[in-house]
Order: structure tokens, then C-alpha cells, then sequence
């Protein structure tokens, strides 16, 4: 005869399975593909100045045979963004190159820049996810090598998009005199922070910037795809007033109403996603971090964090962190 006290725990434990299996289901069936629109609205162009809507892209890890995510992705352009920032990590397959471009093609109008990711270099690889408790991943013997001068072309020849690999451009956008500086991979160790203050001279130095207001001034912006501190910190010094990044995928695994519990990198966990201002030497800046819109192909999950891209709205206003 079983004793009254086995059998209660095994059927707590019977039902504790359970709802581990049908919150896997849930995040690998369900949730990663329930796509959402971020709304965001800062006040920081000159007064006057026209609304720009900014449209953030993070983390396809796109896979060719993801035709949902390809489809969603192309209905963004209902929202008419005035520019794209792609802060990368767009393929998550060796064969997903065509994919990306039919993904990516209602942009061709649209001004954007870029920044690479990893996993814009190299194909995915298994990882114990269980290693992102104990700190950002390691760098692994890569896997197969991707086209990224492929990749690179339809961002530049067919978009129009430009890179900010470690370097810094600039573009008018309805009036709005736009800085953007970048940095590869500071994941993978390949940002070169000391580059960019001469980057920005030269850039500032050659840009002709088309008739304007009176006394007009520029907005910086800097776009990275890991938020590692020392990456936000140089931004910040260097005159950013808003900040884009990506990488964390928000988590990707969390529990409900609480921080990310992984991050990947060395940014506080509660600004991991979404919203925030970025102190350092007594300067700020707005900083968006994206939870992203993909997973790795070998940990197809999320739960309580869905899959997002996030429309910035730029207005007028005078600058106020908080």
C-alpha cells in the first residue's frame, strides 16, 4: 500500500512537470512568434522641428523558414518610419540571406544605418543556455562562416542603409540635422571606442549639411549592438543624446513583472529592456534596448518576454533626464 505522503508528492511533482512542459510549449509555440510594436516618445529635436519616427530592428536571428516573422517584419512598413536603426544580428541561418532580403525589401525607400552583430559573421552554434546565469557567453570556436559582405551590399547598395561599424555618419531627415556614430560587436570585443572621437571630428568636418534654421544643432545618436557599459559610457561622452542597442533579447526566459534575469552582457539588469537614461560623468542619455525579435535556431523560447520591434517617436522639446 502506498503511503498517503508518496503519493502527494508525486503528484506534485506529476504537476509540476507539467506546467514545465506547458510553459515550454507555450514559449516555444506560442509566444516567441506573438510579435509586438513598442511605442516609445522622446522630446528631444529642436523646437520647431517636424516629428520623426525612428523604427528600431533588433535580432532577427532569421531562419528562411520563419515566414511569419518575415511577413510581420515587412507589415512594419504600414507605420511609414522617416528612418530604420538596425542594430543587428539578422541571420540565424547559413541559408538565410534571400529570406532577409524579401524580409527587409519594403525598407528600400526608408533612410536607415546599421551595425553588425556576431551573428552576422558567423552561422548559430548550441550553447547550454544555463550558461547565461553564470555571465555573458564565451567565444566558442565560431561556426560557419556567413556572407557578410553579402549582407553588407543589400544593407548599403539596395537599402541605402549606412554602416556605423566603428566609424560615424550623418544625414538630414525633415529638416533634422541627425549625428549617428556606432561600434561593432562589443560582445565579441570588436569596438574600437578609442576610433570614435576622430571618427565624429572627420565626420563633422566633411558633412555639408543642407540650408536650415538659424543657429541650428545637430542630434547624436549612437547605435550599438551589445549595451556594454564601457560602450554606452563612450557614447555618453561623446555627446549622444539617445542610445540604441540590442543583444540582450530582453531576457528571453524571465518571470512575470520582475527584471531580466540574464542579460549577456555587463548592463544592469533593469535596464536590459525597454527605456531608460544612461548616467556617467554627469552627462545622460536616453538609451532603448530592444528585446528583440528573434531566438537562436537551437533555443527557440521566450516566455514573458515577447518578441518586439519598437517605434521611437522623436518630437520637439528641450532635453530633461531624469
Amino acid at each position: 500500500m502506498t503511503h498517503p505522503a508518496i503519493k502527494t508528492a508525486a503528484a506534485t511533482l506529476g504537476a509540476v512537470a507539467a506546467v514545465g512542459a506547458g510553459t515550454l510549449a507555450w514559449g516555444g509555440l506560442v509566444e516567441r512568434n506573438r510579435f509586438v510594436v513598442r511605442h516609445e516618445v522622446l522630446p528631444i529635436l529642436e523646437p520647431g522641428a517636424r516629428t520623426l519616427t525612428v523604427l528600431h530592428l533588433a535580432d532577427l536571428h532569421l531562419a528562411p523558414w520563419q515566414r511569419a516573422k518575415q511577413e510581420w517584419v515587412r507589415s512594419l512598413s504600414d507605420l511609414e518610419p522617416d528612418l530604420i536603426v538596425n542594430t543587428g544580428d539578422n541571420l540565424g541561418h547559413d541559408d538565410a540571406y534571400e529570406a532577409l532580403e524579401y524580409t527587409l525589401a519594403p525598407f528600400a525607400s526608408v533612410p536607415g544605418v546599421y551595425v553588425n552583430g556576431s551573428n552576422d559573421y558567423y552561422g548559430p552554434s548550441f550553447k547550454n543556455p544555463l550558461r547565461y546565469f553564470v555571465g555573458p557567453s564565451e567565444h566558442r570556436p565560431r561556426s560557419v562562416d556567413l556572407d557578410t559582405p553579402r549582407l553588407e551590399a543589400f544593407f548599403q547598395d539596395d537599402l541605402g542603409w549606412l554602416g556605423l561599424n566603428n566609424t560615424a555618419r550623418a544625414m538630414t531627415i525633415r529638416g533634422s540635422r541627425l549625428e549617428f556614430f556606432g561600434v561593432n560587436d562589443a560582445h565579441r570585443g570588436w569596438d574600437t571606442l578609442g576610433a570614435l572621437p576622430g571618427a565624429i571630428e572627420n565626420m563633422r568636418e566633411n558633412v555639408e549639411w543642407p540650408p536650415g534654421r538659424p543657429g541650428q544643432e545637430s542630434i547624436s545618436i549612437g547605435v550599438t549592438h551589445a549595451p556594454y557599459q564601457r560602450v554606452l559610457n563612450s557614447f555618453v561622452t561623446n555627446g549622444a543624446n539617445l542610445i540604441l542597442a540590442g543583444h540582450t533579447h530582453g531576457g528571453q526566459i524571465r518571470l512575470p513583472g520582475v527584471p531580466p534575469l540574464v542579460t549577456n552582457c555587463d548592463i544592469p539588469r533593469d535596464q536590459a529592456q525597454g527605456l531608460s537614461v544612461w548616467h556617467h560623468a554627469r552627462r545622460a542619455a536616453y538609451l532603448n534596448v530592444s528585446a528583440g525579435l528573434g531566438t537562436s535556431i537551437y533555443a527557440p523560447v521566450r516566455i514573458a518576454c515577447r518578441p518586439e520591434a519598437v517605434v521611437v517617436t522623436l518630437t520637439a522639446g528641450d532635453f530633461s533626464y531624469s
